[in-house]
């Protein structure tokens, strides 16, 4: 499966790779300091790219991706389910069929409309009905009835995420996941 080529993911991923700081985190295991160094480096130039909010999701998006491989946590993005799109599942559709305790679904909204979110939260409840396992990756800080991280450069939390997902894959399990010791 290819995915179209995209100006926010390509300058991204350039940054990554040109970057000799990020490679030598990866192997420290500071997802967190990568995640800033990236919102540090990459933020003004990405939000001019496209609408914020817009630009924001696909960083988000793409930090994520980049960063849950890396941390050899098993993923999907972008799936469709029951004709909704996944941002993000943890481990797996299979697993969120057989047991929802298991399985963290992550939504990065392409908007800050707080109707709209909690309209898309409504929706994803139907197969994610634990709300605890259910997280939002927003552009600004708004209240809304789930666990959220904001990617912004003041009031930035979503630097903790990959370690919150480590957490969470470790909770309950002795098997594969326990590659992140938290």
């Amino acid at each position: 499966m290819s995915e179209e080529s995209n100006p926010i993911k390509d300058y991204l991923f350039d940054f990554i790779e040109k970057s000799h700081i990020i490679a030598k985190l990866i192997s420290e295991k500071k997802f967190d300091v990568i995640i800033n160094e990236i919102i540090e480096n990459c933020y003004d130039k990405i939000t001019l790219m496209d609408k914020k909010e817009e630009a924001i999701g696909i960083l988000a998006t793409g930090i994520l991706h980049y960063l849950l491989t890396n941390a050899l946590l098993n993923s999907q993005r972008k799936v469709d389910y029951q004709g909704m799109e996944l941002d993000i599942v943890i481990p797996d559709i299979r697993t969120l069929e057989k047991d929802a305790k298991m399985t963290l679904l992550i939504l990065i909204p392409k908007s800050s409309d707080k109707k709209i979110i909690d309209e898309k939260i409504l929706q994803l409840r139907k197969i994610q009905p634990i709300k605890e396992n259910m997280w939002v990756v927003l552009s600004e800080d708004i209240s809304i009835d789930c666990k959220s991280f904001v990617l912004s450069k003041e009031n930035n939390s979503f630097s903790k995420i990959i370690f919150e997902i480590a957490q969470f894959s470790n909770v309950g399990r002795s098997n594969k996941f326990k590659i992140l010791r938290i």
